[in-house]
C-alpha cells in the first residue's frame, strides 16, 4: 500500500443536504501489485453488499457479473476478507450500474442507498477531474478508458493533493488545454510498463495490446501469450482456420505502420526469383584476442598500428576478458582508433567533467521542481523498476544494496539529461548492463552506453522506425537465403518474422547467457564482414531450426513458441561461423539483387576478374566486394600472431573477388 486516506466519501445523494445517510464514508488506498497499480476505494461498513458490483475483466469488451445468493452473502460473513480480496483479484475495472434482478427491483440496503466499492487498474485510467481550490470539500472523479465514470470521491478529511502526488508517480499526467480542471493520463508508446500482468487476459485483450505496443509484450516471456495471440488471430470458424495473408498484412501494418513485406500468394506464381547461392563455405573461428597480440598492435605513443587488421583478428575470434575494458571504448567509439594514449587521457578527464555536469542536473532537482516535471517522474520511476530487475543472478549485480544496481541507476537516469527527447525506454537497461559490467567504471561505462545507442536510437523511438527497417531487411535476406522456407512462414501467418523483434530490440540480449553476449556484441562491433551483421545472424539461427519447423509442420503458434524456447539454449560460436559462411555466400554471389547489395553494404564495382567492363554478357553489372570478402579471406594471423607491413600488403594484392 503506497497511499491509504481515511475520510473519502461517496455522496450517494446529490443535491440534497449532506446528512449522514446520503454519505458513505471509505477508505482510498493506492496498492503497487508486482505488475500493476490499482486504485481500491471501500466502504468503511463491511455489510457492503456486493451483488450489485459489476466487474469489467482486464479485457473492457466483456463485462461480467459477481452475483451471490442470500445464502452464499451469509455464508461468506466469517471468511469474507480473504474470499472477497481473491474475488477482487481478478478484477481490474468497475462499471457503476445496478444490476437488474429477475423483478425488475435494483437491491437496496434497508436505508435506501445502494453500496459501491471499487477497485482499477492504472493502466485502464483516461481522465481525473478535479474540483476548483476553495469550492468546499476537495474531489475529483475517475474516468476510465471506456468512457465509464465512476463515483465522485470526496476528501472530507485533508485534500487530494497527495493522491495526485502518488499516481504522477506510476502515470504521466497533463493537464487538458481544454478544462484545468482536468488531468490526462498520457498515452506513451515507449516500453513503460511490465507487461507481466498480459498473461492472464483474453485473447482479445491482449492482442489488442500487443497491436498497440509490441515493444512491451515482445520484451516478456513470449511462449505464454502465443496460446492467447493465435486464438485472435484465427477465425473460429473450422473451416477457415487460417486467416488470409491480406488480413495479416492489415494487422502488421496497424502495429507497424509502414512495414510493407510482400506475402502474395497466387496459384502457380512466385514472387520472387530463384537464385543459387551455392554452397555454403566451411569457416572455422580462432582463439580469443590475447593481451600481447593487442600490445603488438600499439606503437610506443599507444597508437593502433593496423585498425584493420586488429579488427579482424576480433571478428575470428572475439576478446579475452582482460582486455575488453580498453578495446571496447575503441569498438564503441568512445576512442578514437588513432589516438594516443596522451589523447586519450585528456578525453577521459574532460568526459569525466561532462558526465558530471549531467549527473548533477537531476541529482540537484528538488522534490517541489520534480513534481511540475512529469516526464523526469516517469523516467525515474521506470528507471527503478527496471534496474531492480536487470540481470539479477549475475554476481554482479546480484542482492540487495547492490553498488552496480546504483551505478546502473544513475548512469541511466543522466542519459535522460543527455537525450531528453528519448529519455529511458524499458529494454535499454539491457543494453547497458554488460557495458558496465566490462568498465567497472561510472563515466567510462556512460560513454561507451552513449556510443551504443547512437547505434540503436531509432529501436527505441515512437515510430519505431529502426525496427520496420531491419524487419523488412531480414525478409530480403532470408527471402534470398531460403525462399520456399520463407513460402512456409507465410503460409503459417508468420511471414512478417515478428518473432525476431526481442532479438533485433535489444541484439539478442536476452537469447544468449552474459558470457556469450560479450562475445557476440564485440564481434558485431567490429562492422566486419558486412553492414548490418546481426540480420545475417538471424538468419543463420533461423535457418538451423528451418528443418525443425518444417519437418514438425509447425503452425503459427508452434514456431512462436519454438523460437522463444531457444532462448540460452544457442552455440554462439556454431551461429557466428553460419552466419560468416552465409556472408561469403552472398558475397561471391555474381547476381546478388540490388536491394541485399545495400542491406549488406555491398558495392557494385565496376570490374570483374575477366572483364574491365564490368558487364556480363547480358549487359548486367557484377557484385565485386573486394574489400569486405577480403576482410573475411585474408589470413588473420602468421605463425607468431604479428604480420608486417611487406605481408599485408602481399595478402591484399594476391586476393580476387570470386
Amino acid at each position: 500500500v503506497v497511499y491509504e486516506q481515511e475520510g473519502v466519501f461517496i455522496h450517494s445523494s446529490c443535491g440534497k443536504n449532506d446528512d449522514q445517510d446520503n454519505l458513505i464514508a471509505g477508505i482510498l488506498r493506492v496498492i503497487e501489485k508486482e505488475n500493476e497499480v490499482v486504485v481500491d476505494w471501500r466502504p468503511l461498513d463491511e455489510t457492503l453488499d456486493t451483488s450489485n458490483i459489476l466487474c469489467a475483466g482486464k479485457d473492457s469488451s466483456s463485462v461480467v457479473e459477481w452475483t451471490q445468493t442470500p445464502k452464499e452473502k451469509c455464508s461468506r460473513g466469517a471468511d469474507r476478507p480473504s474470499s472477497y480480496e481473491a474475488e477482487w483479484d481478478m478484477v481490474t475495472t468497475v462499471s457503476f450500474k445496478k444490476k437488474p434482478h429477475s423483478n425488475g427491483d435494483a437491491t437496496t440496503h434497508a436505508n435506501g442507498e445502494s453500496r459501491w466499492s471499487f477497485l482499477f487498474s492504472l493502466t485502464d485510467l483516461k481522465s481525473i477531474k478535479q474540483n476548483k481550490e476553495g469550492m468546499g470539500w476537495s474531489y475529483l472523479v475517475f474516468c476510465l478508458k471506456d468512457d465509464v465514470k465512476l463515483p465522485a470521491l470526496h476528501f472530507h478529511h485533508g485534500d487530494s493533493k497527495p493522491l495526485i502526488k502518488c499516481l504522477e508517480k506510476h502515470v504521466a499526467l497533463n493537464e487538458s488545454p481544454h478544462d484545468e480542471r482536468v488531468l490526462l493520463v498520457k498515452t506513451q508508446k515507449s516500453l513503460s510498463q511490465s507487461f507481466e500482468n498480459l498473461f492472464d487476459e483474453p485473447s482479445y485483450g491482449l492482442l489488442q495490446k500487443w497491436k498497440k505496443d509490441p515493444y512491451i509484450v515482445t520484451m516478456g516471456k513470449f511462449s505464454k501469450v502465443t496460446n492467447y495471440i493465435v486464438g485472435s488471430l484465427r477465425s473460429s470458424d473450422p473451416s477457415n482456420q487460417r486467416r488470409p495473408p491480406s488480413e495479416m498484412a492489415d494487422f502488421l501494418n496497424d502495429t507497424i505502420p509502414g512495414l510493407k513485406i510482400n506475402q502474395q500468394e497466387e496459384p502457380g506464381f512466385e514472387v520472387i526469383t530463384r537464385i543459387d547461392l551455392g554452397k555454403q563455405p566451411e569457416v572455422s573461428r580462432r582463439e580469443p584476442v590475447s593481451a600481447e597480440e593487442w600490445a603488438k598492435n600499439m606503437d610506443s605513443e599507444g597508437r593502433i598500428l593496423d585498425v584493420d587488421y586488429i579488427k579482424r583478428l576480433i571478428f575470428k575470434g572475439g576478446l579475452c576478458h582482460t582486455l575488453r575494458k580498453e578495446a571496447w571504448k575503441f569498438l564503441l567509439g568512445y576512442f578514437p582508433w588513432n589516438s594516443t594514449k596522451e589523447e586519450r587521457a585528456n578525453l577521459q578527464k574532460r568526459k569525466t567533467d561532462e558526465y558530471f555536469r549531467m549527473k548533477l542536473q537531476w541529482k540537484s532537482v528538488s522534490e517541489e521542481q520534480e513534481k511540475r516535471n512529469s516526464r523526469l517522474r516517469d523516467y525515474r520511476s521506470l528507471i527503478e523498476k527496471d534496474v531492480n530487475r536487470t540481470d539479477r543472478t549475475n554476481k554482479f549485480y546480484e542482492g540487495e544494496d547492490n553498488p552496480g544496481l546504483i551505478l546502473l541507476h544513475d548512469i541511466l537516469m543522466t542519459y535522460c539529461m543527455y537525450d531528453f527527447d528519448l529519455g529511458y525506454v524499458q529494454g535499454m537497461s539491457d543494453l547497458l548492463s554488460p557495458v558496465l559490467y566490462v568498465m567497472e567504471n561510472e563515466v567510462d561505462a556512460f560513454w561507451c552506453f552513449v556510443s551504443y545507442m547512437d547505434q540503436m536510437h531509432q529501436n527505441f523511438e515512437e515510430q519505431m522506425q529502426g525496427m520496420k527497417t531491419q524487419l523488412i531487411q531480414l525478409s530480403h535476406l532470408l527471402r534470398l537465403l531460403d525462399s520456399g522456407f520463407c513460402s512456409y512462414l507465410e503460409s503459417q501467418d508468420s511471414g512478417y518474422l515478428y518473432f525476431c523483434f526481442r532479438w533485433l530490440l535489444i541484439r539478442f540480449k536476452r537469447e544468449f547467457s552474459f558470457q556469450d553476449i560479450l562475445r557476440l556484441w564485440e564481434v558485431m562491433w567490429t562492422e566486419l564482414p558486412c553492414q548490418n551483421f546481426h540480420l545475417l545472424l538471424c538468419c543463420a539461427i533461423l535457418e538451423s531450426e528451418k528443418q525443425q519447423i518444417m519437418d514438425k509442420h509447425y503452425g503459427f503458434n508452434e514456431i512462436l513458441k519454438h523460437i522463444n524456447e531457444l532462448s540460452m539454449k544457442i552455440d554462439v560460436e556454431y551461429i557466428l561461423c553460419k552466419a560468416e559462411a552465409i556472408s561469403m555466400q552472398m558475397m561471391n554471389c555474381k547476381e546478388l539483387p540490388q536491394t541485399v547489395s545495400e542491406i549488406l553494404g555491398i558495392e557494385n564495382s565496376s570490374v570483374t576478374p575477366d572483364s574491365d567492363t564490368g558487364e556480363d554478357e547480358s549487359g548486367a553489372e557484377l557484385s565485386c566486394p573486394t574489400s569486405l570478402y577480403q576482410s573475411i579471406s585474408a589470413p588473420v594471423t602468421a605463425a607468431n600472431g604479428t604480420r608486417d607491413g611487406a605481408q599485408q600488403m602481399a595478402e591484399t594484392q594476391s586476393l580476387t573477388p570470386a
